[in-house]
């Protein structure tokens, strides 16, 4: 069986990296399979650093495409057609996608066209709003796809509600916890923390990304006012777009501590020695559900609701007033204890390659 698999962004690779592994081991003891690692973007790319792949315990990928845009339909199209063509050169048997990226969209496309079947990782989640591009890219690729791999329950409902056939939906578990059980015991801590917090001081971690979060000023003020009001250090490691505009806000504080983007062992570091963590980022919510660490996500909408369902997650929107309650429930030592949601054991990956694998006989 001959995979290729498909990279759009920095974040995908921490959800392929478990499938490499597994593909390694399995052809490691005997089993016809092999995979070709595919990125979308460029080989330049000053989000994929050096330390990326060897943090991962991966190789780095067999081909880039060189695609860029930010015209989400001219990225479409530029990548259908570059992707075709590695396609006709490199024929496979399986393409695999991840999320819910225009990449991914334009890859299963590709795929379906050249008779290759497709694997939707982390497939099933909605936000029900049309409005969002994301929305448009995960039905049409799950529309596609011929493997949908769950990370849940209600990913797995919201697919059979929509008329998926239930033979082609598999309830595999959360694919980016296999790379935080893997990566646990090799976390580094980074040089800086020690000067900065030296008497191992508790910390809250804060990420931000979503550009509609960023664009609206006076409401950014506000949250982030919020957030230091608690005197505990803030670090916060951040895109360099996203530390102009929290330096453009000019907000007198002395315990937020903006930092640059950290590599994936030393974000890890943060994340798991942290005391809360505030984030607009679903995949860190779901690292901290797997962690038992309090975590506040600025936003309406998980792709995961099991994470503020049953784990340590919740979602307080953009409003300033639910997240000064949620802090104070943090800082008062009231936050809820959450529980693991099922199959988030590290073992996702392994079902996968499983599954592929038996479908072939």
């Amino acid at each position: 069986m001959k995979i290729t698999i498909i990279a759009g962004a920095r974040p995908n690779f921490m959800k392929i990296a478990p499938i490499i592994r597994a593909i390694n081991a399995a052809a490691k003891v005997g089993k016809n399979i092999t995979y070709r690692l595919i990125y979308t973007g460029l080989k330049n790319d000053t989000d994929l650093d050096p330390s990326l792949f060897i943090d991962l315990d991966i190789a780095a990928p067999d081909a880039y495409l060189e695609i860029q845009s930010k015209n989400s339909i001219e990225l479409a199209a530029l990548i259908l057609m570059a992707f075709d063509k590695e396609l006709t050169n490199n024929p496979a048997d399986v393409v695999l996608v991840v999320d819910d990226l225009t990449p991914t969209m334009s890859c299963a496309i590709v795929a379906k066209k050249h008779g290759a079947k497709v694997a939707h990782l982390v497939a099933g989640t909605r936000s029900f709003d049309m409005d969002m591009p994301k929305e448009v890219n995960r039905m049409i690729t799950d529309g596609l796809a011929d493997y949908l791999f769950t990370a849940g329950m209600i990913a797995n409902r919201t697919l059979s509600q929509t008329g998926t056939d239930n033979k082609n939906i598999y309830y595999v578990g959360n694919i980016l916890i296999d790379s935080i059980r893997y990566s646990r015991s090799k976390l580094i801590k980074p040089v800086w923390l020690s000067t900065l917090l030296p008497e191992k001081q508790e910390y809250i971690l804060l990420t931000l990304n979503r550009r509609a979060l960023l664009d609206n000023k006076k409401n950014l003020q506000n949250l982030i006012s919020v957030i230091c009001k608690s005197n505990l250090p803030i670090i916060a490691p951040l895109h360099p777009y996203v530390q102009d505009t929290l330096k453009k806000l000019q907000i007198d504080t002395t315990n937020l501590h903006i930092l640059p983007p950290q590599g994936y062992l030393s974000f890890g570091y943060l994340l798991n020695n942290a005391k809360a963590i505030i984030t607009d980022s679903g995949n860190v919510a779901e690292e901290a559900t797997f962690l038992g660490i309090p975590c506040i996500t600025l936003n309406n909408y998980a792709e995961h609701p099991e994470t503020y369902r049953m784990g340590t997650n919740e979602l307080v929107g953009e409003d300033p007033e639910a997240l000064d309650r949620a802090m104070q429930l943090l800082l008062n030592k009231q936050w809820k204890t959450g529980e693991m949601p099922e199959r988030w054991d590290g073992r996702t990956a392994e079902r996968i390659i499983q599954i592929l694998l038996d479908s072939e006989k």
